[in-house]
């Protein structure tokens, strides 16, 4: 039998204590719920619905109008209905990521939109429901596991399955999630497909060494951790 991969969850690393705002909150009390909370966003929520987000970015725009250096021109321009409120200041258009998505899922969502944090929702009925939000260092966590079991996830997780009889002549060490693959395989081909495959598993950061192939003598290049 061999051993199940790890494959981490969103629901498994999320916050559940959600900072938000309700759509009444004004831009005072938006400021200082950032401001102490040390994040750069909130979700603006109607009880647990989801309205949209105000971020630091939607505050700096309307306090750019309280510049008294400002020319009276752009202020005669400007648009007297200034937003005061969470709801008049937040953008609807929030990344959300489902709490049974997988943590590589989420950190390539954060990459591929440029934030920093997703809201974690549900959908009950019509509407979106915030159960938690996840951040970068929520997404990091998958990084931080034990040295032996992670060697024993890619024993009898990657390389046994893979190589079978083989994968008793590769030798395996892990020292802070870099693992260093060595030895000689005798089919052409399994070095460099289990260096690939030991480097997409969570936790690990590199993969190193000099797994060869043993007909074509040809040396595996070193791998990246896993990319989201």
């Amino acid at each position: 039998m061999t051993a199940s991969l790890r494959r981490t969850l969103v629901r498994d690393v999320m916050t559940t204590r959600v900072v938000s705002v309700p759509p009444e909150a004004d831009f005072d009390e938006v400021a200082l719920v950032l401001t102490r909370n040390a994040v750069r966003a909130v979700p603006v929520l109607e009880g647990s619905r989801l309205l949209g987000v105000v971020s630091e970015a939607d505050l700096m725009r309307t306090a750019e109008f309280g510049d008294p250096a400002a020319s009276y021109e752009r202020f005669r321009r400007a648009d007297p209905a200034r937003p005061a409120t969470a709801r008049a200041l937040m953008s609807s258009a929030v990344v959300t990521v489902r709490p049974d998505a997988s943590v590589a899922e989420a950190a390539r969502r954060m990459r591929e939109h440029g934030v920093g944090w997703l809201a974690v929702t549900e959908i009950h009925g019509a509407a979106e429901h915030v159960v938690g939000v996840l951040g970068r260092t929520d997404v990091l966590t998958v990084f931080l596991r034990d040295d032996a079991e992670l060697r024993a996830e890619i024993v009898d997780g990657v390389l046994r399955p893979v190589l079978a009889e083989d994968a008793d002549v590769v030798s395996v060490e892990v020292e802070r999630g870099v693992v260093t693959l060595s030895g000689r395989l005798p089919r052409s081909g399994r070095a460099r497909l289990a260096t690939a495959l030991v480097a997409r598993l969570e936790g690990v950061v590199a993969v190193r060494g000099d797994l060869v192939d043993d007909r074509d003598g040809q040396l595996t290049e070193p791998a990246a951790g896993p990319r989201s």
